[in-house]
């Protein structure tokens, strides 16, 4: 299997991912190890709060150690795609 490190259930991962005008906060949040994780968005307090009951690690872009390929993909990637938007488009 090699050289993957065993999870830790005990240990929880933020990366933020982007700032909505709104005050929201996009952000992936995983258990235990972060290379597999959920995509969430919460208003800025909330976030602070999620963030202090979970005593989560913040991680950057790029901390995760996962292998990063052609198959990566984002739940906003897809909806992009169904809309048939870019980010070149989200400027309004």
């Amino acid at each position: 299997m090699g050289n993957r490190k065993a999870a830790d259930a005990g240990r929880k991962f933020v990366r933020v991912t982007g700032c909505r005008a709104t005050n929201l906060i996009e952000f992936d949040f995983a258990v235990g190890s972060p290379d597999m994780f959920v995509e969430l968005i919460l208003p800025e307090p909330a976030f602070a709060e999620f963030c202090r009951q979970n005593d989560v690690t913040m991680l950057q872009s790029g901390d995760d150690g996962a292998a990063h390929g052609p198959l990566e993909w984002r739940l906003r990637d897809a909806a992009a795609l169904r809309t048939g938007e870019d980010d070149t488009q989200h400027s309004r």
